[in-house]
């Protein structure tokens, strides 16, 4: 089984968050099951250039890549010499397997694959919602998704990361089928201990790509309502207009000593994440949010909004909370947390690694994927 995956920006671009992690794991656990995968990616890294020689295979973690140059430096990622390779050899490969959507490389892939009569299947990754045709560009993508947008996906197989992602789906498009597939997420090591100290402050984290659909501004306005003494370690990177918009927020509230800014964390991100006492994703929309699944998996239960993708799985496994993304919600219930409800962290705490293993068991989860592909690729073509 040989299969493309396509995606504007690949490892080592963690600028752009949990889809850049997933669709590398993703192709590194199909090379592991046997499969022969080749990935397309161009130099994105926001807005500069990663510092690899553009249009050449590079092997990544045991994985083909070649990232190829792009002509524009924003999200449109446009690359001639991306498409111009897929025009050539899109029929050596049994499946195209494109990630994220309203980037030219995106939707010319998805179109060249169908001019050439090649399966593709197409991951939103949380750019395809109610939410995201009015954020950014509102009017743009209507128009785009009405002319060219809808007849591409609708002639597609769509791969959802959760129940409410696919829900949300198909209030949109009438794909050729909808899979709902979890994305691959790194977990914690097993040998991870989780912290704890005889600090008086409720520890809470907010462990995200900085961007207004995070939600993290909404945190921030909540602040001033908590009525139990608190931390919150912000980490994660972002528009640095934005980030200051978010710093004005916290000066006005007068809630600066009680707030620290850590960046981006990678190499130790679950050391990060053990080291609180809750997370707190009030994300506007979210297809899946994978910092839900690591930090569990280091034992540090979760405080989601009911925008975020996995928000049925936190309840139905009681591994968290679940609010609205409202500053007054937000702020309820981590009173509520920290007043009341403390000895049901150290349970969710105990637990939640060995389930999270479970249920994100990698040798399980790339069989349902082969499984996906092998589904599509014996489909009669249209």
């Amino acid at each position: 089984m040989k299969i493309l995956q396509i995606n504007a920006s690949y490892k080592p671009a963690y600028i752009y968050g949990g889809p850049t992690m997933s669709v590398s794991k993703l192709s590194e656990e199909l090379i592991k099951a046997g499969c022969q995968v080749q990935v397309y990616t161009t130099t994105a890294k926001g807005p500069e250039e990663l510092p690899i020689p553009p249009n050449t295979k590079q092997i990544v973690d045991g994985v083909r890549v070649t990232y190829f140059k792009r002509i524009t430096k924003d999200h449109s990622h446009l690359s001639p010499a991306l498409l111009k390779a897929l025009w050539r050899n899109a029929k050596q490969y049994d499946a195209i397997h494109i990630h994220a959507w309203w980037n030219m490389v995106s939707v010319l892939s998805a179109l060249i694959g169908q001019i050439k009569k090649v399966p593709v299947v197409i991951s939103p990754r949380g750019t395809l919602s109610n939410y995201s045709f009015g954020y950014r560009k509102s009017l743009l993508k209507k128009l785009f998704h009405s002319v060219i947008g809808k007849s591409l996906l609708n002639h597609s197989y769509i791969h959802a990361t959760s129940p409410a992602e696919q829900q949300s789906l198909q209030q949109i498009i009438s794909p050729r089928q909808i899979f709902d597939i979890p994305n691959f997420v790194e977990i914690a090591p097993s040998m991870l201990m989780k912290t704890y100290d005889s600090s008086p402050l409720f520890k809470l984290l907010f462990f995200s790509r900085i961007d207004e659909k995070k939600g993290l501004d909404i945190l921030l306005h909540a602040l001033p309502l908590l009525k139990v003494p608190y931390h919150l370690t912000i980490a994660g990177d972002g528009d640095r207009q934005y980030v200051e918009v978010l710093k004005n927020i916290i000066h006005y509230n007068n809630t600066e000593a009680h707030v620290s800014w850590i960046g981006f964390q990678h190499d130790n991100k679950f050391e990060v994440l053990a080291g609180q006492d809750l997370l707190v994703l009030p994300s506007q929309n979210e297809n899946f949010g994978n910092v839900v699944i690591e930090s569990l998996s280091a034992g540090t239960p979760v405080l989601i909004s009911n925008g975020v993708g996995l928000a049925d799985y936190v309840s139905e496994n009681n591994l968290g909370w679940v609010c609205e993304a409202k500053p007054e919600s937000i702020a309820g219930m981590i009173n509520e947390i920290a007043i009341n409800q403390k000895d049901k962290l150290q349970l969710m705490s105990d637990t939640a690694p060995t389930l999270i293993y479970a249920d994100f068991d990698e040798g399980r989860l790339v069989q349902r994927y082969i499984g996906m592909y092998s589904q599509i690729i014996t489909s009669p073509q249209l």
